[in-house]
This record gives C-alpha cells, sequence and structure tokens, in this order.
C-alpha cells in the first residue's frame, strides 16, 4: 500500500451555459401567465381598466342633453343617441386645437432630446474612460431624488429673465432637464451590461466610437431606447404641473385647455368628453405602436 493518497477522481459535470438558465425563468414566467387563473384575473383587470374608456368614448359620442339625462350605458339599447357632432364642435373650436398641436410641440421635442441626450451620455458613462466620470455619474444619480415642485420657481424666474417664460420652448427644456437624470441612469445601466468583448473587437476591426455607437450600442439598446420613449412622451403628453406654471394661453397643452373648461362643466361637457378623449387615445396609439419593444426591455431586464 503507498504511503500516500491518491485523490479519487470524479467526473466533472459541466456548469449549464447561462443561456439554459435563462430559458427556464422564460419558460416559468410563460407557464405562470397562461394558467386559467391568471388568465382570467386578467381578463377582469382588463375589463375594470378598459370601462371608463368604453364610458369615455361613448359620452363624447352622445349629445349634452343625453349626457344630462341618463347614464352613458343607455347607448347600448339607443345607438341613435350616438353621432360625430361633438368631434366636429371641437374641431371646431380654434382654442381646443391649437392646444392639442402645442401638446405635440412640446411632447415629441421633448421626448426626441430627452432619449438622444440620454443614450449618448449613457454610453459615455458605460464605455468611455475620462477624468470623474463616476463622479459626475453619481451627480446625475443625486439630481434623481429631486422633486420637480423645488425646482418651479427658480426655473420660472430664470425663464422670465432671459425671454422664455411662457413659451413652448421653455416648457420643452424645464421636462428635458428633468427627464435626463433617470433617462440616463437607465440607459448607462442597459449599455454597461453589453459584453465587453463585442466593443473590444469592434475597436480592433478599426470602429471608431461614433460608429460603435450607433451602428453596434443603439441597435442593442433598442427595447429599452423605447421603453424610456414611451415613459418620457407619456409623462409629458399628461403632465399639467408644469405646463400650468410655465405656458401661457397661447403655448398651454390640452391637459391645462381641459382643466379650464372644468369651472363649468354642466354646460361643456360636448367639449370635455371627446377632448379628453382625444387626450387620451394619442397616449395609447403609441404604446401600442412600440408595444413589441417595450415587451422586449422588460422581458430583457426581468431575466439578467
Amino acid at each position: 500500500m503507498s504511503g500516500h493518497l491518491t485523490a479519487e477522481r470524479r467526473p466533472v459535470t459541466p456548469a449549464p451555459p447561462a443561456d439554459a438558465g435563462r430559458s427556464r425563468r422564460t419558460g416559468r414566467l410563460g407557464r405562470l401567465l397562461s394558467s386559467s387563473a391568471v388568465q382570467a384575473l386578467l381578463i377582469v383587470v382588463a375589463l375594470v381598466w378598459i370601462t371608463p374608456l368604453a364610458g369615455l368614448f361613448l359620452s363624447s359620442l352622445r349629445d349634452e342633453s343625453d349626457n344630462a339625462s341618463d347614464g352613458w350605458w343607455t347607448a347600448f339599447t339607443d345607438p341613435s343617441q350616438l353621432s360625430l357632432d361633438n368631434y366636429t364642435a371641437l374641431f371646431q373650436d380654434s382654442g381646443i386645437t391649437t392646444a392639442f398641436w402645442n401638446t405635440v410641440l412640446i411632447a415629441v421635442p421633448t421626448t426626441v432630446l430627452v432619449v438622444g441626450i440620454a443614450a449618448l451620455a449613457g454610453y459615455a458613462f458605460a464605455w468611455l474612460e475620462f477624468p470623474g466620470r463616476d463622479a459626475v455619474f453619481l451627480v446625475v444619480v443625486g439630481l434623481l431624488v429631486v422633486p420637480v415642485q423645488i425646482g418651479l420657481l427658480p426655473v420660472a424666474k430664470l425663464f422670465g429673465a432671459v425671454g422664455l417664460f411662457g413659451t413652448v420652448a421653455g416648457v420643452v427644456l424645464f421636462h428635458v432637464a428633468y427627464g435626463l437624470p433617470f433617462a440616463v441612469f437607465l440607459l448607462r445601466n442597459y449599455f454597461a451590461e453589453i459584453p465587453r468583448e463585442m466593443l473590444e473587437a469592434a475597436r480592433m476591426d478599426g470602429g471608431s466610437e461614433w460608429r460603435i455607437f450607433s451602428r453596434l450600442v443603439l441597435p442593442l439598446g433598442r427595447p429599452a431606447i423605447a421603453s424610456l420613449a414611451i415613459f418620457q412622451f407619456l409623462w409629458v403628453w399628461n403632465d399639467m404641473l408644469v405646463a400650468l406654471l410655465f405656458a401661457d394661453s397661447g403655448s398651454q397643452p390640452l391637459t391645462v385647455a381641459l382643466q379650464s373648461q372644468m369651472r363649468q362643466f354642466g354646460s361643456n361637457i360636448g367639449v370635455l368628453a371627446p377632448g379628453a378623449f382625444l387626450s387620451l387615445i394619442v397616449p395609447l396609439v403609441v404604446f401600442f405602436a412600440f408595444q413589441r419593444h417595450f415587451v422586449q426591455g422588460v422581458m430583457a431586464g426581468s431575466v439578467k
């Protein structure tokens, strides 16, 4: 018998690849969502959510006298109540149409600027080396805890001094400034998950930083960018607090224009109902247009 012990050799089981664990988690999530109980619950939630929307839509198609006399559900038994007269009158109201286009002019540029600047900054904080990078990023993260209400009066004084108060550009700049910290934080964390080897291979092939960003990082980050664009657009489109302070009568968005009609709700239901539905349907169209990318972004975050 030898004087030393020989270690017993055991077969080494290879570790499962990362994609296998991710596939198992995705499969469990899919089985959970496909169960009958979950599907029944989702149907109930969808019905509860869509009922006010259906009521608003039917009310927007009914005459003011019909809305004052009985509920919107009576339209199911008497479809003759429904007509497009309220929408015809709405689009002939110059104040409402101007407010609608002001909302478009505020929401679209704000979303484009926030997503574009945040994508560039997120790539820089994730993959570029420069002095003070971590300190600057900590400052950006710290700005997330600053409430919007704190900056309203100081920024209003500043905009008044430079001639931006009461303009569409002033509302856009305010939303861009307060939307960037979260946007940069979100995209930086998403871009940091891109494999370093992929970027190094692109640099070895002679790709410039701009080419790597535009041809590699942006396509890979499309789910996160689409999710950010949806949330930013919805936030700005539905905002009323900032617009109440920074917009005047000529630059006010649709939310402020509809709020001014609330003082005479009984006599203005023919304007409020179609106006509110118009204000609601545009974000829904935007959401469903980018739904596929939004779901990809949520699922990517859930299985990492």
